[in-house]
């Protein structure tokens, strides 16, 4: 296989970054990609500053903030705080469906739009409250914090889900997909990200004691008052945050639906305005703060300005390696070692140990997913819906690690008596170790099985 000198410092470069993304969480691996794609293509490649400038990825730059800005808004009034203690109070109390509240509580609040690190930083405090005074250890809790997180976070309306998504809309015409085939497309990966991450993290929580524990239970109940203290009633502006969030989940599920495809046709400034979730949640956010229900300086704040600038700088040095020949070169490498059948083993193993040191989101997704359509032609098939999803999968089924953002988190709000030295080993063995099974999962589910 020939390959050129810009090819292949392309490469270098990308190398260079993600290793760097591994053993230097200080430092920004988005601007040094931008930097590093400067580099290559003025030095190697010929091209001028200002036209690898105009690979920056401003559609998908927009809609992760607007989708973040309006959930930040949420977040900061304290909406989502009184959204998840009224749903633990609703269960009663029984003992024996804390995990299950807890799985689906984080699942809801991670799908409907904060992502999964938003999700998991709500969830942990609150999950790790409920595990120390019902007397489920830490471990099997983070695991159903983070599996529960990570399911949700290919939503469509989550960050994680907005990035997966943009990529795909931008090689849609390389797998050939239509556009309107885009919005069925991204729940079928959700689902897919629920399936595996269930079947791992659930599966997971029975087999290192949860079952012995639910045992156990017989029927106990708790006062709800001790597990989530009642809270004050919605306020109006929350109320109206709420409203918001309902508002953001219809009008990006509506568009889709067959009967009503021929209204939006008709009406075209209405579709116009909802052409993307980024779209209605701009629009959205301004109702918040122009009635003065979200602070938007707050908001600001929150939005997680370092993940989006690192999948934005990643993603502009991946156009210029494909722009030299260096992406098809990484799909030769991945094909000459795989089959249609076993690539989606591959490819969760091969995510599942960079993403183990490295961000899923901001590296790991942008590095991959580009790969999708080049190795469905180098294969000679194969479904790229499921490389697509064991790309996801495989990276972010390691993220129970105490390496991760969501691992760390329920670490730090483990309950005092928890030995915290001993719960960080089993996680990291976990984690780590998730690089086989989700390799192993991605296999089976979507190479045999073809979910």
């Amino acid at each position: 296989m020939d390959i050129s000198l810009v090819a292949i410092m392309s490469i270098v470069a990308l190398l260079i970054v993600v290793i760097i993304s591994c053993v230097n969480e200080d430092l920004n691996v988005g601007f040094l990609a931008i930097g590093f794609a400067v580099i290559v293509a003025g030095v190697w490649g010929g091209t001028s500053g200002a036209k690898v400038l105009s690979y920056f990825p401003t559609s998908l730059f927009m809609i992760l903030v607007g989708v973040t800005f309006l959930f930040g808004m949420a977040q900061t009034n304290g909406t989502m705080e009184k959204l998840t203690a009224y749903a633990v109070r609703a269960t009663g109390g029984n003992v024996a469906l804390m995990p299950l509240v807890v799985f689906l509580l984080t699942t809801i609040v991670t799908t409907i739009g904060p992502g999964n690190i938003a999700g998991t930083a709500l969830m942990a405090p609150v999950a790790m409250a409920i595990a120390t005074r019902v007397g489920i250890p830490a471990f099997l809790m983070t695991l159903i914090v983070v599996g529960a997180a990570n399911g949700a976070a290919l939503s469509p309306f989550a960050p994680t889900g907005i990035i997966s998504n943009g990529i795909i809309a931008k090689m849609a015409g390389g797998l050939g997909i239509a556009p309107d085939a885009l919005n069925g497309l991204a729940w079928k990966i959700h689902f897919n990200s629920e399936v595996a991450q269930g079947f791992a993290n659930i599966g997971g929580f029975f087999l290192m004691g949860g079952w012995a524990w639910i045992a156990q239970q017989k029927g106990g109940k708790l006062s709800v008052d001790e597990l989530a203290p009642k809270p004050e009633p919605f306020t109006n502006h929350q109320l109206l945050t709420l409203a918001m969030v309902a508002v953001l989940i219809i009008m990006v599920i509506l568009p889709g639906l067959g009967p009503l495809k021929p209204f939006f046709k008709e009406n075209a400034w209405l579709a116009n305005m909802i052409s993307n979730v980024g779209t209605v949640a701009f629009v959205l956010s301004c109702v918040l703060m122009l009635t003065g229900s979200g602070d938007s300086k707050a908001a600001v704040k929150v939005i997680p300005w370092g993940v989006i600038m690192m999948v934005c700088g990643v993603t502009v040095l991946i156009e210029v390696m494909d722009k030299a020949g260096g992406l098809n070169a990484l799909v030769s490498m991945m094909a000459a070692i795989s089959n249609p059948t076993t690539i989606n083993g591959t490819l969760g193993f091969v995510t599942g140990i960079i993403s183990a040191y490295s961000s899923s989101s901001g590296v790991v997704m942008p590095m991959f997913l580009p790969m999708v359509p080049g190795l469905v032609k180098e294969l000679g098939g194969g479904d790229p819906i499921a490389m697509i999803s064991s790309i996801n999968i495989g990276a972010h089924l390691v993220d129970t690690s105490p390496l991760s953002t969501l691992g760390a988190l329920c670490i730090a709000c483990a309950g005092d008596h928890e030995d915290k030295a001993k719960l960080f080993r089993k996680l990291l063995i976990w984690g780590l170790s998730m690089s086989v099974v989700g390799a192993a999962i991605c296999y089976v589910f979507f190479g045999l099985l073809g979910l």
